[in-house]
């Protein structure tokens, strides 16, 4: 087991992964990739972490307004993770261009069931209840 497992990421790593992000985004929007599961979809590059030796890049994309089959397009996308790498290649700045991974990101999922928790009328009830001190 490494030792960088629990570190936080580095200031290149982080400044890294927003520029592949941003690549990533530009690719997408100029609808470059030329895939019948990708025709017409608007997606999101949420976040992009990267390992620290930026040999392996995981790109966290969602649909724009949570339209389409986050199944669907994370496999397409792996499926041309090849052409996108080069395309990054020829837009960031790196010794080598890391390898690709895509991920769905279900972060927006989660803060909607966090939400949809903290309106349950027992939750709602136990707020409006109590006071700090628990009495």
């Amino acid at each position: 087991m490494s030792k960088h497992n629990n570190r936080a990421p580095s200031q290149r790593q982080l400044r890294v992964g927003e520029e592949i992000r941003h690549a990533l985004a530009h690719i997408l929007e100029r609808s470059e990739v030329r895939d019948p599961d990708l025709a017409g979809k608007a997606i999101t590059v949420t976040e992009v972490r990267i390992s620290p030796d930026l040999k392996n890049a995981t790109a966290y994309v969602v649909p724009l307004g949570g339209v389409g089959d986050v199944v669907e397009i994370t496999a397409a996308l792996n499926r041309i993770k090849s052409f996108i790498r080069h395309r990054v290649a020829q837009s960031v700045q790196l010794r080598s261009a890391p390898k690709l991974s895509f991920l769905a990101d279900t972060t927006f999922d989660e803060a909607s069931h966090i939400n949809d928790l903290l309106h349950l009328s027992e939750v709602a009830r136990d707020l409006e209840g109590g006071d700090d001190n628990g009495t």
